[in-house]
């Protein structure tokens, strides 16, 4: 069988060959182990164990350019070549791994192919079983076919793929280190406006202002809910009157701070928009409103969210374990924010804003370039790279 391009389709078992290094397992002796990410994500080193953690006998090693595959997960993409770091790591029998065949078959280009869709659609089809159980017999595996072309034209492909790759790594480190920037333009200016600014309990500047919903087991209720560190909020599928209980949903405006009482310690503080109005949140979200004329939602939202804000409200949030560190409403009203002149937090709101607004468009230019990967990969392997 041959591509548009005129390549063959072979056979993996034709290019890779089944391999199995196996390292005895000893208590008392470190093991490097390896697991290997969802949907091309690539190969990695999980964690160092000692052989008294494990009831295996014993464990597979795999080196540089192996092709290694997870028998459970890899109709998830969970399917790649060892890259150098991970040479070495040790996996169970839950991970057969390949030799490739360096007379037909660059390692890279089938690097590239374990990220490409169509050999996790592969993967799926010839994956058995039910539920999560969904394993794929290596022999199976290895009746995928793959697209072969020549060896120069494998490295030509190789190389333009590399290029196109590196061009937009590039692109998302030069956005990471323009969001770097920002961010430390934004704490400068903070620090210099709340420099020698008086200082009030939040209840003062912000009070609590609750706004429990009258429900109607015939209408459903918009949810709004917010993300931890500081990512700001998002949109749930509506409540059914006719489900909600005793756990009645409270109104957010456009303006309030809206805080999860269980997760504000890890950054769960938004200031709700436009979007959000007239939406609902759980029992669990607190919504703050600040004093006209006194204080801005979108400075007392930053300060929260700063190091000094995050220490205070971990502290009013008790508790050792993740559930159980739940944000008390009260310890919350006590902690002491700066209060700058009004003008000044309205001068920091407007660069807050634009700086917002400039990484939103950052961030959807960089979606847009993590889908241009795919669509190369697709062009690559029918023959139009």
């Amino acid at each position: 069988m041959t591509n548009s391009n005129g390549w063959p389709q072979v056979a993996l078992a034709e290019i890779v060959t089944p391999v199995q290094r196996s390292v005895p397992v000893v208590p008392g002796q470190s093991y490097r182990t390896l697991g290997v990410k969802w949907w091309g994500e690539g190969a990695y080193e999980r964690k160092t164990i000692d052989g008294s953690e494990t009831a295996v006998k014993t464990l597979n090693e795999v080196q540089e350019d192996d092709l290694i595959i997870n028998k459970i997960w890899v109709r998830h993409g969970s399917v790649a070549v060892v890259p150098p770091e991970v040479a070495g790591c040790v996996g169970s029998n839950e991970f057969p791994t390949f030799e490739c065949r360096r007379d037909c078959v660059l390692p890279r280009w089938l690097h590239w192919y374990s990220k490409a869709r169509e050999l996790w659609q592969k993967c799926d089809a010839l994956s058995q079983g039910s539920s999560g159980k969904n394993r794929i017999r290596p022999e199976k595996f290895l009746t995928i076919k793959v697209p072969l072309p020549p060896l120069d034209e494998q490295e030509r492909i190789v190389a333009r793929i590399n290029h196109l790759a590196q061009r937009i790594e590039e692109a998302q480190g030069l956005v990471h280190q323009s969001d770097k920037l920002s961010d430390s333009l934004l704490m400068a200016i903070y620090h210099e406006i709340v420099h020698g600014a008086p200082r009030l309990p939040f209840g003062d500047v912000a009070p609590l202002t609750r706004r429990p919903a009258e429900v109607d087991p015939s209408c459903e209720y918009p949810q709004v809910s917010v993300r931890s560190f500081g990512r700001g909020t998002f949109h749930n599928p509506p409540l059914h009157g006719c489900d909600i209980t005793w756990q009645k949903p409270h109104l957010v405006k456009d303006g309030d701070i809206l805080v999860s009482n269980i997760k504000a310690w890890e950054g769960a503080i938004a200031v709700a928009g436009p979007a959000d109005d007239g939406r609902y949140g759980s029992h669990r979200y607190l919504t703050f409103v600040p004093v006209e004329g006194v204080a801005t939602a979108s400075f007392l939202c930053f300060h929260l969210l700063s190091p000094e804000g995050l220490h205070c409200v971990g502290e009013a949030s008790p508790g050792s374990a993740d559930r159980n560190r739940t944000l008390r409403s009260k310890k919350m009203l006590e902690i002491e924010v700066p209060v700058p002149a009004f003008t000044e937090q309205q001068r920091f709101g407007r660069l807050l804003a634009r700086v917002d607004a400039a990484r939103q468009i950052r961030e959807d230019a960089a979606k847009s370039r993590t889908a241009l990967l795919p669509s190369i990969l697709d062009r690559a392997f029918r023959g139009e790279l």
